[in-house]
């Protein structure tokens, strides 16, 4: 199913449960209401927003689709808009001051659109509003209530003594909707619902997604001749319906409100995601996909959560994680980004429920690590921090977040962009932690399970391992701990000099490694370490007996990671054992 296609039937079904708004409407930010009084003559300001918190938040009020502004005359919205449009005054960015509107533009613009749509119209709340747009002049705001936090919010009205707003009334709801219909395209065939039907000429647009623009972007629009073909006028390029293109947007808005548990943000992405079922069985796999995907930190909630995914991992039926919960349960997960004005879609995928969670304790599975550095697995956005600079979301390369997602989703290859990524970054800022260990260790793993890699890699300190690149990672840290030893705290060590050239290039590093550490076990016997140094040279006898060549001129991608897992494996086991209370000298840091 096409996401277009899998969202407008989303949007059908939360028209009908009522969780979203009706056609040809949409819930905005409204903070104040005009109260019409004595049939407009009059008029008084009412404040609509929330003020329990410490900042007053606006209300979300289901209003008509609001107009695409672009270019040097916007047009104004039916029935409500900003302060600009329906006062004539509005707040200047530069001075933060009022300023007045010219009434030949933005609130000459609306009144005359409401002219022309309530002309025919007999509603004591059209005639209200028409006698209120001719009697009102800029210089009248002074005498408004809240003239002050009124500027640049968004306005609607009602008739004193009513507590519906005009929008709201049926004769002009009607006038909308006819309006609206009548405003598409011409009749063709749509590309979503396959039904002959008026093509949308533009779609409207989708707010909330991380990073876009305040006003909304598309995902579907033509605004360059060099997009259209055949010299097609904008949604025709790709009809669809007037219908369908408010059942996808609607759904996807709903999904993106602010207080929707129906999507997270992973790097630079903006995810969503649903669930095709009944209300109870669909919260109860968007929840489970949520707990798998954003494990919590919690002490309780990660033993409840290690709980469900040994039972997941042991294959025993999703019934018995939640009784809500159906294996065949269809779900959707889809991926957005900025992009301008427009919406790219980064990811996208669909499959049962069951399948997507057993999929995610693949993952995990790939991604163990001993010693580990997480109380509980990683949620992706903190894997994808370990490959920017300075751990900074806005360094994230853009296409990652889309690759890594498709590779857990669907258990395919981990995107060879990540490994690069990591072992780049380990090389850049010497910060060999065990997170980024642990990435690359998932990478291999998962490629030696699907038949990418010969060699497996092992999950905690394999001392028996053979693989060469795995062994000096292990021998590396081990002249890391023989320098601390015999120097105690320096500037500088091996690691921050050398790390990059001797994972990359160890002929050209190990050498020079193997002459210093000659050096400091010198070092150690003069002193009262002797039989420190006797240990060590027993610890680097053992692990270069393993490698039954010279060393390599280069490691490739592959090895560079492994290199990097042998260093952490053998650096963190002195941690360890000193946790654990062992005697004895272990390798590590000193």
């Amino acid at each position: 199913m096409s996401i277009l296609q899998a969202l407008a039937r989303l949007g059908d079904r939360l028209g009908s449960d009522s969780r979203a708004p009706t056609f040809g409407f949409s819930k905005e930010n409204i903070s104040y209401t005009i109260v019409l009084i004595d049939g407009g003559s009059r008029w008084d300001a009412e404040d609509l927003r929330d003020t329990s918190g410490k900042t007053p938040r606006p209300k979300r009020i289901e209003v008509p689709l609001p107009e695409k502004r672009s270019g040097t005359r916007p047009p104004p919205n039916f029935l409500w808009d900003n302060t600009a449009y329906t006062f004539g005054v509005t707040r200047s960015k530069e001075t933060k001051e009022k300023t007045e509107v010219s009434t030949e533009s933005r609130h000459a613009a609306f009144t005359e659109r409401h002219r022309q749509m309530l002309a025919t119209c007999n509603d004591a709340g059209a005639e209200a509003l028409l006698c209120f747009l001719d009697t009102w002049r800029a210089e009248d705001y002074e005498n408004l209530r809240h003239k002050d936090d009124m500027l640049s919010t968004n306005i609607v009205f009602r008739l004193e003594g009513e507590r519906t707003y005009l929008h709201e009334r049926d004769a002009l709801r009607h006038i909308w909707l006819d309006h609206l219909r009548g405003a598409g395209g011409a009749p063709g065939r749509c590309l979503v619902t396959g039904e002959h039907a008026a093509i949308s000429r533009v779609h409207p647009r989708i707010k909330g997604v991380a990073g876009g623009q305040p006003g909304g972007g598309d995902i579907v629009s033509f605004h360059e001749p060099a997009f259209r073909s055949y010299d097609k006028k904008q949604g025709a390029n790709a009809p669809v319906s007037t219908d369908a293109a408010f059942a996808y947007t609607t759904a996807l808005n709903t999904l993106l409100e602010r207080n929707s548990r129906q999507h997270i943000r992973i790097g630079d992405t903006t995810t969503v995601f649903w669930a095709e079922a009944a209300l109870t069985e669909a919260a109860s796999a968007e929840d489970l996909f949520v707990m798998l995907l954003e494990p919590p930190t919690d002490a309780e909630e990660t033993g409840e959560i290690a709980t469900k995914l040994a039972a997941i991992a042991d294959g025993k039926p999703l019934a018995d994680v939640d009784p809500n919960l159906e294996e065949d349960t269809r779900f959707y997960v889809l991926g957005l980004a900025p992009n301008a004005g427009r919406i790219s879609a980064r990811f996208w995928y669909e499959d049962t429920i069951g399948a997507i969670a057993r999929r995610i304790q693949e993952h995990w599975t790939d991604l163990h690590i001993e010693p580990t550095e997480w109380r509980t697995t990683p949620a992706a956005s903190r894997l994808l921090r370990e490959t920017a600079a300075q751990h900074k979301t806005q360094n994230i390369p853009p296409t990652l977040t889309g690759a890594l997602m498709r590779a857990i989703l669907s258990g395919g290859r981990y995107p060879q962009s990540l490994l690069a990524a990591i072992v780049g970054r380990m090389r850049a800022d010497k910060d060999v932690s065990g997170r980024r260990a642990a990435i690359c260790k998932a990478c291999l793993a998962r490629d030696h399970r699907l038949g990418f890699e010969k060699e497996d890699v092992p999950v905690s300190l394999n001392r028996s391992e053979t693989n060469t690149a795995y062994r000096l990672g292990r021998l590396f840290a081990v002249y890391e701990s023989i320098q601390r030893a015999a120097l105690g705290k320096v500037n500088a060590t091996i690691k921050d000099r050398y790390f990059g050239a001797a994972s990359a290039t160890p002929a050209s590093v190990f050498p020079i490694l193997e002459r210093g550490s000659t050096s400091h076990l010198a070092s150690l016997r003069k002193g009262d370490k002797g039989g420190l140094a006797h240990w060590y040279d027993r610890e680097v006898d053992e692990i270069l007996t393993g490698i039954q060549t010279e060393f390599p001129r280069s490691l490739r991608l592959a090895d560079q990671g492994r290199f990097a897992i042998g260093y952490h494996h053998q650096r963190a086991t002195k941690r360890a054992a000193e946790r654990e209370g062992s005697n004895g000298p272990q390798v590590g840091d000193a």
